[in-house]
């Protein structure tokens, strides 16, 4: 402590004493005054809020001068007074360390010792504990007494975790992004040459349905891609119309490889004959079921059962109140039970269930955010949530979504009964990925378009700055390439050529992208993977397009 401070201190202490004999003399005690002759030293261990810990390193005497019962929660008693109770409540694994670096302090001339550990209090629980020390030393230079002050600096560490939690979850969804990302152009070119080969004649019997076999694989791939894309998305998911049973039983498949062998799935589910729609994104609704049957099957570590239940609930203002619907607006809902029998919450979890970042799980694999962003869906999709559990009687959550009416039935076409529409205008075709453009380039060929091909925006512009390059009807380029982005050279192109057309295609997701290189209001967008249907109509919707001024 230096010697200003160290002055202060005494000055303050001198005044402290000189009010409350003062206030004593007038018949007068603030609760906030200190008695007479109180400690310098505690006055100051009050203030930083620390546990004081003296330790005579020569006999092992432990005296704990300020906090040990109101920091630690430990009682006074004659274990507490030597050194090896403060060994033995260090943390198993923190315990080895400590003790090297207290041994290497003692071994040197340092005068002062600093550390973080885990203690354990006197109800069990661990603390993070950030203790600074200062070594006394005899005339010889050998280590005699330490005097240390523990700092419970837990929540600041909890801080610090959930942060780089956060950082980490953050460079998982661009990972995850960036994959989905190669993988739908690999599908694009899998599908669409799985479609042209299809639509040959030659292709008939077993290599048709070899062929079929491969594009129903790439297909479901690509519903896989779509749930990394899903769970790297920033932003808002477009919300769409389908009916509840049948989405449960796509995820049915998944959740059993999701839950392991040891754990069953039971579904019942409605049997209402017109069908129970709700408007939600289905990828979101997909992380709902994937985020709570994750949370279930952590509930159920020896195994145990899932049971996912659907049913329609009326919500009537005069009708009886109902448990369930208890705060829930009168209306019509589509209900969907994920239930477990595992070893259930306690009142004080479900109080913090649905808080980010909360988490009975290990912190080192669990980010506290799948409850969370359940919630955040289900609230944003204008729906409820309730959840029941007691310890040992395992848990439900019950999710209330407002049903609405089915989507109009799609006409069906039989396969190759309209054909591709067509056209003749020219085409700039504009991809780093060699086997989508040469797809790409091969289908808008056989429709009857001129087209010019380039890999990147730099060779594009080359292309068009040669003498007598044709003029652009359509510009169709990928969003992300090397050199140049696709948004930044269709910014070049429609300077020098305002009445060109683009689509703009990618397996990114646009808000993974850089601002200044998303697509603006008005501007057309083709997700990969693509068949050649979707880029035929695409193109020529586009290209049909009046020109507003």
């Amino acid at each position: 402590m230096g010697t200003t401070t160290l002055n202060f201190t005494r000055q303050l202490a001198r005044k402290v004493d000189d009010e409350t004999g003062a206030k004593k003399e007038n018949g007068l005690q603030s609760p906030n005054v200190l008695a007479a002759g109180t400690n310098l030293f505690e006055i100051v261990a009050r203030a930083a809020n620390d546990t004081i810990r003296d330790w005579i390193i020569t006999s092992g005497a432990l005296t704990w001068p300020y906090g040990l019962e109101s920091g630690l929660g430990h009682s006074p008693r004659p274990s507490t007074n030597k050194i090896g109770f403060w060994f033995n409540h260090l943390h198993p694994d923190d315990r080895t360390r400590i003790q090297s670096s207290l041994k290497e302090a003692f071994e040197s001339t340092a005068e002062r010792w600093a550390a973080e550990y885990r203690f354990r209090r006197g109800d069990g629980q661990y603390r993070h504990i950030r203790e600074r020390a200062l070594i006394m030393r005899s005339a010889n230079r050998t280590a005699v007494r330490l005097v240390g002050a523990m700092t419970d600096v837990t929540e600041h560490h909890h801080l610090q975790a959930q942060a780089c939690r956060s950082q980490r979850m953050e460079a998982f969804g661009q990972l995850a992004g960036g994959v989905a990302h190669d993988f739908n152009n690999f599908l694009t070119t899998i599908l669409g040459y799985s479609d042209l080969l299809l639509s040959e004649n030659a292709v008939k019997g077993a290599v048709a349905d070899q062929v079929q076999e491969i594009r129903a694989a790439a297909g479901r791939a690509s519903a896989l891609t779509n749930q990394l894309l899903a769970f790297s998305r920033r932003q808002t998911l477009e919300p769409s119309v389908f009916e509840v049973n049948a989405r449960v039983h796509q995820l049915e498949r998944s959740l059993l490889r999701l839950l392991g062998d040891d754990i069953s799935v039971v579904c019942q589910l409605h049997r209402v004959k017109e069908g129970a729609h709700i408007k939600v994104d289905p990828a979101q609704f997909t992380q709902i079921i994937l985020n709570l049957a994750v949370n279930a099957r952590d509930a159920m570590r020896k195994g145990g059962r899932l049971t996912i239940t659907t049913w329609i609930l009326e919500v009537s203002p005069q009708g009886e109140p109902q448990p369930e619907a208890a705060e829930i607006p009168p209306g019509e809902y589509v209900a969907i039970a994920v239930s477990d029998n595992g070893c259930g919450m306690s009142e004080e979890i479900k109080a913090r269930l649905f808080e980010p970042f909360f988490t009975t799980k290990d912190e080192a694999h669990y980010s506290g955010l799948g409850l969370a962003t359940t919630y955040g869906i289900v609230r944003q999709s204008d729906g409820h949530i309730r959840v029941e559990s007691e310890p040992g009687r395992g848990s439900t959550f019950r999710i209330f979504l407002p049903r609405v009416a089915p989507p109009p039935a799609a006409g069906y076409r039989k396969p190759g009964q309209r054909k591709n529409p067509t056209g003749t205008e020219t085409i700039l075709v504009v991809e780093d990925e060699v086997g989508v453009r040469h797809l790409s380039i091969r289908i808008l060929r056989s429709l009857g378009y001129e087209v010019l091909e380039a890999a990147h925006g730099d060779d594009a512009k080359r292309l068009l700055t040669r003498r007598g390059a044709p003029k652009i009807d359509l510009l169709l380029t990928d969003m992300v390439m090397p050199k140049m982005s696709g948004r930044h050279f269709a910014d070049w192109l429609r300077t020098a050529s305002p009445l060109t057309k683009v689509i703009f295609i990618s397996g990114y997701l646009e808000e993974s992208l850089h601002p200044h290189d998303r697509r603006e209001p008005g501007m057309t967008f083709l997700a990969k993977p693509f068949n050649a249907e979707q880029l035929a109509n695409k193109v020529r919707e586009v290209l049909d397009e009046k020109v507003t001024g």
